[in-house]
C-alpha cells in the first residue's frame, strides 16, 4: 500500500496559492496542547512541540515496536500546526515585537491518521513517558475537530512579515461576502510547511487560515 501523504492527499488544505480561497475544512484528527508565551523563547512551546512529534513518530513507527493498531497504515506525519490569539484587543498590534509575542496565547496542533483512537493515544503516551520521563503529557488530548468554512492564503517569507498576507486575506473575505469569525473556539490557524531551522526566513512557507461566515450585512 502507499504511504500516505496528507499534503498531496488533501492538496486543498495544504496548498493554497498566494492569492487567497476558500476552502471547507472537514473533521479530522488532532493531537493539541494549549500554552503561552513567545513561541522562540518559551520553554512550554518548545516542550509541547517536543510532545506532538514524540507521540505522533511514536504510532508512525509501532510497528517496528512490533505494536499493531487496528486499521494502522503508513504515512507521512502531518505538519505542525498553531493556532493564535491575544487575550487582549488585537487591533493594530506589531506581531514582530517581543513584547507581543510573550503575550500570545496559542495551541499547537498536528494532524493524525483515521485510525488514531483514544487506545492508539494512550499507548503513544505509554511509550513516550517510557522514553521520555522527563515530559509532562498531562496537557496534551486527542480531539476531532471540523473547522468547517475558511479563508486561506500561502505566506512566504518570514513570520514576522505575515501582517500583509492577513490584510490581503482580510480584504479577499470581505469583497466575497464573509466576515472573519474569529472566536474562543474559531482562532487564526497557521500550519508550517517549512522547518525554520534549515530554511532561510523569506523561504519559509506557512498557510494562514481564518474561520469565515456570511457577512452580517449579506443575510437575509
Amino acid at each position: 500500500m502507499e504511504k500516505v501523504d496528507y499534503k498531496k492527499k488533501d492538496k486543498a488544505l495544504y496548498g493554497p496559492k498566494t492569492t487567497p480561497m476558500l476552502v471547507e475544512v472537514p473533521k479530522m484528527n488532532f493531537l493539541m496542547i494549549d500554552g503561552k508565551g513567545n513561541p522562540n523563547t518559551s520553554k512550554m512551546y518548545k516542550e509541547a512541540c517536543e510532545i506532538l512529534y514524540g507521540l505522533s513518530y511514536a504510532i508512525k513507527m509501532s510497528p517496528k515496536s512490533h505494536i499493531h493498531f487496528e486499521g494502522y497504515f503508513d504515512y507521512v506525519v502531518p505538519p505542525l500546526e498553531g493556532l493564535w490569539w491575544l487575550e487582549e484587543d488585537m487591533e493594530e498590534v506589531d506581531y514582530s515585537q517581543t513584547q507581543v509575542k510573550d503575550n500570545f496565547c496559542w495551541t499547537s496542533i498536528m494532524r493524525q491518521p483515521e485510525f488514531v483512537n483514544d487506545e492508539v493515544f494512550n499507548k503513544a503516551k505509554e511509550i513516550l513517558s517510557k522514553k521520555k520521563p522527563e515530559l509532562d503529557l498531562s496537557g496534551v488530548r486527542l480531539v476531532q475537530w471540523e473547522e468547517g468554512l475558511c479563508a486561506q492564503i500561502m505566506h512566504i517569507g518570514s513570520y514576522n512579515d505575515e501582517p500583509a498576507t492577513i490584510q490581503k486575506l482580510q480584504k479577499f473575505i470581505s469583497k466575497e461576502g464573509y466576515q472573519e469569525e474569529l472566536s474562543n473556539t474559531r482562532r487564526h490557524h497557521e500550519i508550517y510547511l517549512g522547518d525554520p531551522r534549515k530554511i532561510a526566513p523569506d523561504k519559509l512557507k506557512t498557510v494562514i487560515r481564518h474561520p469565515i461566515c456570511v457577512a452580517d450585512n449579506e443575510r437575509e
